[in-house]
C-alpha cells in the first residue's frame, strides 16, 4: 500500500515475519495470516514525521457487517475482548503492535490505516485483505490445546492415517491433509460463506463465527452434500459410481476441495473416511485442533433403543436389518470449551460428517463431548444419544418362525464399539482411545452408564427367548490376501457330557463395508456328530473365481455359521467379517530431497492375479511435492508381470513429506503405497553416502 503527496508514504504488513510468529507460514508468505489472540505487527512510513494531535488508527471490515471495527492506540494495554493497537515511532516509520480479541470472528478482513485529527479523518490507504485463524496456542482462546507438543500434529500435521479394515486386521490408509496447500485456506471460508444460515442472515452469522461450536456444526453440515446446500462431497455406498471417482480410490482431501471451489457443486463420491478426512482438513487448516477417529464394529441404531437387532427367516435370510452395523465407520473430534454446556464437558468433541442423521433439520452430527458419551449423559448436546449408540449397543439376532413368532439366535453386548483408534501423535502407529469413549466392557461401571443410558434389555414384541445349550461355535480365518485361495476353519465344541448330532450351514457372501449384502457366493451343509467334550472342524475353501465377481471395492467377506443342534432349542448363529488385504506398491526415491531440486521416483508393482489387468493406472500426490497427477499404463499386465514406472518432480516445501501412490485397474483396484520424504532446504555437506528411500 503505497502513496504521494501524503504523510501515510506507505505500510508494510511485514507478512513473512507476522505468518512466521503465527505458525500460519505454510499457508502463505505473502499475505496477512495471523492468529486471534496474539499480537502482530505493521511498519507504516511517512512522509514527514507525525503532527502534534494527529493519530494513526486502523479500520477493519467484514464482508456483510456494516460496522467497521476501528482500532486505536492504547497507551496502558487493552481490554481482552477489543481490538488494540500500540505505536512505536523512529524517525518517519511507526511500528503498530495490533492485537486482537481472542473471541474475534475468524475470516477474511480488509484492512486500512488512517490519518486521525481528533475525530476528523485526514487520510486513508487502500484496503487491503489479511486473515484471522483461531489459536489453539491462547489460553484465552476457546481453542485452547493445553499440550503444545500435540499441536505438531492435531494442527500442523500435512500427512495422517486413517484406520480401515476390521476389529481383528486394522491397517492404516496413508492420507494427504493438506491444510496448508495452495488455495485451501481459501476453500475453507468459501465454505463457511456458502453454509446456509450464512446466505440466510448474513449479519448474524458473521458475529458467530468467533465460536468453534458454531463453525464446527457448520464444517460437519457442509462437507457433505445431502442437504441440497451446495455441499462439498456426494455419499454413495455401492457401486456403480458412474460420473465419479470411486470412494476408495482418494488419498487426499485437497483435489476433492479444489475439484468443488471449481465446480460449485458436490464432488462425486465419498465415504466416511473420505467425509472425515476433508472435514479434518477443514479443522485444521481453521485452527481447531483436530484428530481423524474410526470406531471398529459401529452401529448404527435407527430406532434409537440402544440395540441392533437382525431378524433372519428359517433359511437364515435376512429379513428386517434397518440397523446396521458397520466393519468400521470413520468420524473426527475437535477440541474446544463448550461455553453452551455446564463445566466439564470440554476437551475433545465428536463431529461426523458423514450424512446419517439430521440434526437441527441438517445431516451433520455434533459437536458431542467424549465425557457425555462415557457418561451416558444423553441430554447433553449435541446427537450424544446416536454416538452413545454407535460404541454401546447391544447385537440381537433374531429368528422369525412362519407363524410369526420371534425367537433370539443370539446376542452380544460387547461387540459394538471396539478398538476405537486414532493416529499416534508421535508417529503412524494406532492409538487406541477405546478407554476415552467407555469403561471396560462388563465392568460395573459399565453397567452403570448402561442403566443411566435407558439401555434396554428386552427384545421387540413377540419374542421367545431360549436358554443357552452346550454346543459353542467359532469361525477362524488366517489374514488372506485378494487374489487367493483361503481356508476358513468353523469349529464346534461339545461341552456336555453326552454326543449331539448337529446341522451345521455355512455360509459366504460379499458386503459393503457398511454392511449391505451384495449376494452369497459359496454355501454349503454338513450333518455332523459330537462326542461329548471334543472339538469337530469343518474346513471351507473360498475361492478367488467365486469371490472376485461379488465382492465390492472394500473386499469383504462375511462368513456365517447357524448350527442346529438336536436337542437343544436355539440355533447358534456366528458371523465374521474378512477383509481381503491388498498387495503392496514399491516406491523408490535414490539421492537426498532437496527444496526447489528437481528428483526422480521409481515406482513398480507387481500383478498378483491368475488373470491379466487392464486400464491401469498410478495416481500419486503429496502435500509440499507435488499436485495430483495421473501415470497411464499401456496394454495388459499380465499374471505375474512387474511394471515401473519414473516420475519426476520438484518439491515445495522442506520439511517431512509423505509421497502416496494409488494404482488402479480394472480388476485390482486401490492399492496403496506411501514413501516418507525429509525435504532440506540445502544438500548435507558432513556426509558423502546418498541414501535410498524406500515405500
Amino acid at each position: 500500500m503505497a502513496h504521494t503527496n501524503r504523510l501515510i508514504a506507505g505500510v508494510d504488513l511485514r507478512s513473512q515475519e507476522n505468518n512466521r510468529e503465527h505458525r500460519t507460514e505454510e499457508i502463505d508468505r505473502k499475505r496477512l495470516i495471523v492468529r486471534r489472540g496474539q499480537a502482530f505487527s505493521l511498519t507504516v512510513h511517512l512522509s514527514d514525521p507525525l503532527q502534534s494531535g494527529h493519530e494513526l488508527a486502523l479500520v477493519l471490515k467484514q464482508d456483510k457487517i456494516n460496522d467497521d471495527i476501528v482500532i486505536r492506540q492504547r497507551t496502558t494495554g487493552g481490554s481482552g475482548d477489543k481490538w488494540w493497537l500500540h505505536q512505536q515511532s523512529a524517525n518517519n516509520e511507526l511500528l503498530l503492535t495490533v492485537y486482537s480479541p481472542a473471541r474475534a470472528a475468524v475470516g477474511e478482513y480488509r484492512l486500512a490505516v488512517e490519518l486521525m485529527s481528533g475525530n476528523k479523518l485526514l487520510e486513508r490507504t487502500d484496503f487491503t485483505k489479511m486473515y484471522l485463524l483461531f489459536n489453539p496456542w491462547c489460553k484465552e482462546d476457546a481453542v485452547y490445546f493445553p499440550d503444545e507438543c500435540l499441536l505438531k500434529e492435531y494442527i500442523m500435521n500435512e500427512n495422517g492415517r486413517i484406520f480401515t479394515g476390521s476389529a481383528d486386521w486394522m491397517s492404516g490408509l496413508p492420507w494427504n491433509f493438506g491444510q496448508f496447500e495452495d488455495n485451501v485456506m481459501d476453500i475453507c471460508f468459501e465454505i463457511l460463506d456458502r453454509f446456509n444460515p450464512a446466505r440466510s442472515d448474513p449479519p448474524s452469522d458473521m458475529l458467530q463465527r468467533w465460536d468453534p461450536v458454531y463453525i464446527s456444526r457448520a464444517v460437519v453440515a457442509m462437507v457433505n452434500a445431502n442437504d441440497d446446500d451446495g455441499g462439498v462431497v456426494v455419499g454413495r455406498w455401492q457401486e456403480p459410481y458412474t460420473g465419479g471417482v470411486q470412494p476408495t480410490k482418494w488419498m487426499s482431501s485437497v483435489p476433492i476441495l479444489e475439484e468443488w471451489s471449481k465446480s460449485k457443486s458436490g464432488v462425486k463420491y465419498g465415504q466416511c473416511w473420505v467425509f472425515a478426512a476433508v472435514a479434518c482438513t477443514v479443522m485444521r487448516c481453521l485452527g481447531i485442533p483436530t484428530r481423524c477417529i474410526t470406531n471398529f464394529q459401529s452401529a448404527h441404531d435407527t430406532d434409537g433403543n440402544l440395540s441392533i437387532d437382525r431378524v433372519y427367516n428359517i433359511h437364515r435370510q435376512l429379513v428386517d436389518g434397518d440397523d446396521s452395523i458397520w466393519n468400521f465407520h470413520c468420524w473426527i473430534e475437535s477440541y474446544m470449551q463448550r461455553e453452551d454446556l455446564p463445566e466439564g464437558y470440554g476437551g475433545w468433541q465428536v463431529l461426523d460428517p458423514t450424512p446419517q442423521e439430521r440434526s437441527s433439520g441438517m445431516f451433520r452430527c455434533g459437536p458431542c463431548p467424549l465425557k457425555a458419551i462415557k457418561e451416558g449423559d444423553l441430554n447433553v448436546k449435541f446427537d450424544v444419544p446416536f454416538v452413545f449408540a454407535e460404541v454401546n449397543a447391544d447385537i440381537i439376532n433374531w429368528e422369525i418362525r412362519p407363524d410369526g413368532q420371534r425367537k433370539r439366535l443370539s446376542s452380544n453386548s460387547a461387540n459394538v464399539g471396539r478398538n476405537i483408534s486414532t493416529k499416534s501423535p508421535y508417529g503412524n502407529e494406532r492409538e487406541d482411545i477405546t478407554h476415552q469413549y467407555k469403561y471396560q466392557e462388563g465392568s460395573a461401571k459399565e453397567r452403570e452408564v448402561y442403566n443411566k443410558a435407558g439401555r434396554r434389555i428386552s427384545g421387540p414384541d413377540g419374542e421367545e427367548e431360549s436358554k443357552p445349550g452346550n454346543v459353542q461355535l467359532e469361525i477362524k480365518h488366517a489374514k488372506p490376501v485378494f487374489g487367493t485361495d483361503f481356508d476358513v476353519i468353523f469349529e464346534l465344541e461339545n461341552m456336555g457330557d453326552k454326543e449331539v448330532s448337529c446341522k451345521l450351514n455355512m455360509m459366504s457372501e460379499a458386503v459393503t463395508y457398511n454392511s449391505v449384502h451384495l449376494g452369497r457366493f459359496q454355501n454349503s451343509t454338513v450333518n455332523v456328530v459330537i462326542p461329548a467334550h471334543k472339538v469337530h472342524s469343518e474346513t471351507v475353501r473360498l475361492l478367488y473365481t467365486k469371490y472376485a465377481s461379488v465382492v465390492s471395492e472394500h473386499n469383504i467377506i462375511r462368513v456365517t455359521g447357524v448350527a442346529e443342534v438336536s436337542g437343544q432349542e436355539k440355533s447358534i448363529l456366528e458371523m465374521v467379517n474378512i477383509p481381503l488385504s491388498k498387495p503392496k506398491l514399491s516406491i523408490k526415491v535414490p539421492g537426498w530431497v532437496i527444496l526447489n531440486r528437481k528428483i526422480t521416483t521409481f515406482i513398480s508393482f507387481t500383478n498378483p492375479l491368475p488373470v491379466p489387468l487392464n486400464r491401469g493406472v498410478f495416481t500419486v500426490e503429496g502435500a509440499g511435492l507435488l499436485p495430483t497427477k495421473e501415470i497411464p499404463i499401456s496394454g495388459s499386465i499380465a499374471p505375474g508381470q512387474r511394471v515401473s514406472v519414473e516420475l519426476s518432480f520438484t518439491p515445495m516445501r522442506a520439511g517431512v513429506r509423505e509421497f502416496l501412490v494409488d494404482f488402479d485397474s480394472d480388476r485390482l483396484q486401490d492399492v496403496k503405497g506411501v514413501a516418507t520424504l525429509v525435504v532440506r532446504k540445502t544438500s548435507p555437506s558432513y556426509s558423502s553416502m546418498m541414501p535410498y528411500i524406500f515405500g
